[in-house]
């Protein structure tokens, strides 16, 4: 029982950072999981849904307080870039936050989001809808579920 409760944090950790701006893959955690056949398939995707949300409302929480520090040197983002992120999110709207899974760029959406004070259950809700259908994907492949 402890090990199953361990697998489960342990894919909360990864996703939960993997979503954040530092690198991390849940998605092999995932799999691995998932290829044991020891835990609830439902309930390795909503551990990593989840996990992987939260992260993501970290962003969320630091694009509400980054904007602050925009005109500071060490600012990581050159302030083109961040107006340009800004206009895009501007355009899609709330509704690009069901790519917030893709791997380049959708951290960035998550953050923009939060500068742009997208209310935090949209927000939320978008979110787990995107990143719940891109593990679901993953393992109906890994499961063999689907004939690719």
């Amino acid at each position: 029982m402890f090990l199953g409760l361990a697998a489960y944090a342990g894919l909360f950790f990864a996703a939960f950072i993997a979503a954040t701006i530092l690198p991390l893959q849940s998605e092999a955690i995932l799999v691995g999981l998932l290829l044991t056949g020891d835990h609830s398939v439902a309930a390795l995707l909503l551990t990593a849904s989840v996990g992987n949300t939260l992260g993501s409302a970290v962003n969320w929480l630091l694009g509400r307080g980054v904007e602050r520090f925009r005109d500071r040197r060490w600012f990581p983002v050159k302030p083109a870039q961040l107006e340009k992120a800004q206009r895009w999110y501007r355009r899609y709207g709330k509704w690009s936050l069901l790519f917030s899974w893709l791997p380049i760029g959708g951290d960035a959406l998550t953050v923009v989001a939060g500068i742009l004070k997208e209310p935090l259950p949209t927000f939320l809700l978008l979110v787990f809808i995107g990143k719940a259908a891109r593990y679901a994907v993953l393992a109906a492949i890994t499961l063999g579920l689907l004939n690719i």
